[in-house]
């Protein structure tokens, strides 16, 4: 069957347009009139889908079986048939560049289970993001009575895509993309074709709605965000999306802090509770790597300087790491203890290798840490990144901090607690905008889930992040 074009006329007009950098509004019109979004809908399908990829809920090669319902969307669709399985990515990709309304039902439906659940879950991160005039309920947003936003709730779930998944962002603006059963085309091709620096977001057609984009642009240091509802026709839509554009970056001051919105908490389905990811499960780290830094010489022990030593040994993290740890074994010694064994035995039996920490020299704490390391004047030791192709890409997360220090004081700690399992690892802390990630690195995929389940064993919450390359 072919659908003729169809041509909104009474749709209300909103408008926003914002610094990206700042979330600073320079332009607004009826912004915070609730309306239809029609398929800028998917901009949350798809922010939530990243976050449950993130989470280790599913990964991006998860096959995703299609329902009924998901088969039986209208157009645009992708042509996915019930019964059929299909990877994560491929629906992503379809629901991003050609805005099917089938592959963005199933990816509800696989992160959540069903459509009513999954917009329950859209609505928390909704409103955890500050959206307040915006009520989900479904994924790819046909008209449906009581799913409505708005150009200033809009505006601001485009900035957190761009922000939170900078990763995932390059999907909005490819101008085609295997879709796994089909190569699927740019809704938006057109304006992104014509217009400086345009980059994405979205775009959304219903006869309720009238034209919809949420559109973005770079130019230099400058990012600008607008957002337009009620469009009378794609070109009509275009053209004020650039006088917008336009408007925007005449507006916007040339320099600027970016100040990036707080992402929100991750949320799970209805049927999890809401809580935390499920410890345990694997993050597949993707994005391309921005740069690489030169490899430096490990010092050899005829080199390092006390200086060099004070300055790369935190005394106050090693101190109350081993203290913490030492406080542990006493504690699961005391509990698995016989009734008639005198406490002061069974500490002696427990650690009877550990005294007080006080302060020696630097020599002195590296030795302690190491006992059994002797170093050798062998020459200088290249430290060179871990190979992606090697195997030992693999790591596990064991929390995410408020400080550095914090995140630094957990990594000791749990190395000590698991020094056999975690041998030859890396200690990374990443600073995120929500805390400080506290990171071993460097293992294979056996070796990273031993660990996890070791950790979790002894109660620490952990899951595997890596790749398989």
């Amino acid at each position: 069957m072919v659908f003729a074009p169809v041509r909104a006329t009474a749709a209300p007009y909103a408008a926003m347009v914002m610094d990206a950098r700042t979330g600073e509004v320079l332009h607004s019109r009826n912004a915070d009139t609730e309306l239809h979004p029609a398929s800028l809908t998917k901009m949350m399908t798809l922010y939530v889908a990243f976050q449950a990829i993130e989470r280790g809920e599913i990964t991006l090669d998860t096959p995703v079986r299609i329902s009924r319902l998901a088969a039986s969307e209208p157009p645009s669709k992708l042509g996915l048939r019930e019964g059929q399985t299909i990877a994560l990515r491929f629906l992503l990709r379809a629901a991003a560049v050609k805005s099917a309304n089938d592959a963005a039902t199933a990816i509800g439906e696989a992160i959540s289970g069903s459509e009513a659940a999954f917009a329950t879950r859209m609505n928390r991160t909704a409103r955890a993001m500050g959206m307040r005039n915006t009520n989900f309920l479904n994924a790819h947003g046909l008209t449906q009575s009581g799913h409505l936003s708005t150009a200033r709730d809009m505006t601001v779930l485009g900035r957190h895509v761009i922000y939170d998944f900078p990763q995932y962002y390059n999907l909005f603006s490819r101008r085609s993309a295997d879709a796994g059963v089909a190569t699927v085309r740019h809704t938006n091709r057109r304006w992104l074709d014509s217009y400086d620096g345009g980059d994405g977001i979205k775009t959304g057609y219903t006869r309720a709605a009238g034209f919809n984009l949420v559109a973005s642009a770079q130019r230099g240091q400058e990012r600008v965000i607008a957002t337009v509802f009620g469009g009378s026709s794609t070109s009509a839509r275009n053209a004020r999306i650039t006088e917008l554009m336009d408007m925007g970056f005449n507006r916007a001051p040339s320099r600027a802090t970016v100040r990036p919105p707080n992402p929100p908490a991750p949320m799970l389905s209805s049927s999890d509770g809401g809580g935390q990811a499920n410890p345990g499960k694997v993050v597949r780290v993707s994005g391309l790597v921005t740069r690489s830094i030169r490899p430096t010489a490990r010092p050899t022990a005829a080199s390092v300087s006390e200086e060099i030593l004070v300055a790369a040994v935190d005394t106050d993290v090693i101190n109350a790491a081993i203290a913490d740890t030492v406080n542990a074994a006493v504690a699961e010694a005391l509990s698995a203890a016989t009734p008639t064994a005198p406490p002061t035995q069974v500490v002696a039996t427990a650690v009877p290798a550990v005294t007080p920490v006080s302060r020696p020299s630097p020599q002195t704490q590296v030795a302690a840490l190491t006992p059994q390391t002797t170093i050798t004047d062998t020459g200088p030791e290249v430290v060179t990144r871990i190979s992606t192709s090697g195997g030992r890409h693999w790591g596990v997360n064991v929390g995410r901090y408020n400080t550095r220090h914090d995140a630094e004081r957990v990594l000791l700690r749990v190395a000590l607690n698991e020094m056999s399992t975690l041998d030859g690892s890396l200690r990374r802390v990443v600073q995120r905008s929500g805390g400080f990630d506290a990171n071993f690195m460097g293992l294979t995929r056996e070796g990273a889930d031993l660990a996890c389940r070791r950790l979790q064993a002894r109660g620490t919450t952990c899951f595997m992040i890596g790749s398989e390359g």
